[in-house]
């Protein structure tokens, strides 16, 4: 049997090719007499840009699966280990990238919204995505038929407003 993905979404986004070239433009033009350091600036730009691009969540029968840009820079987790899932919205200074937030870990390449995972040890995580609604609901299907049904608590701090 095909394992065929209940969800697969990749979202792009636009500030992680925008800040890199104004970065390099702009180094390029402190250091126009110093071309090897506008290289070294290039490169590591270009590394950046390739790891953190997009953000790919895919939902297949077993496990949630990340991946930003190029692969590189993967996780996956086991839907036996989660517990309940539900959106959320991010405060805007939890950034973008692969962050530590008073919420648990954060992977997140544009925007606020999320869904956020509570694991069987207690642990939460997030996940940023631009289709909350589909990414949760892609959840709740497996997770129904896998542990039954998906605990609905409020995913946040007393006196925080990420819930939706």
């Amino acid at each position: 049997m095909l394992d065929t993905p209940t969800y697969e979404r990749r979202q792009r986004s636009p500030l992680t090719v925008v800040v890199p070239v104004l970065v390099l433009v702009a180094g390029a033009f402190l250091l126009r007499e110093q071309l090897d350091q506008v290289l070294i600036l290039a490169a590591l730009l270009a590394l950046v840009l390739a790891n953190f691009w997009s953000l790919t969540v895919r939902v297949d029968e077993d496990a949630v699966n990340l991946r930003f840009g190029i692969g590189l820079i993967q996780r996956t987790v086991a839907l036996e280990r989660i517990r309940a899932a539900a959106r959320v919205r991010n405060r805007w200074w939890y950034g973008w990238g692969i962050r530590l937030t008073p919420h648990g870990w954060l992977w997140n390449v544009a925007g606020l919204d999320a869904v956020e995972l509570r694991l069987e040890n207690g642990k939460v995580f997030r996940i940023g995505t631009d289709d909350p609604a589909g990414l949760e609901a892609a959840l709740e299907a497996r997770l129904g038929q896998e542990v039954g049904e998906v605990t609905r608590r409020a995913p946040v701090s007393p006196g925080d407003s990420d819930r939706m």
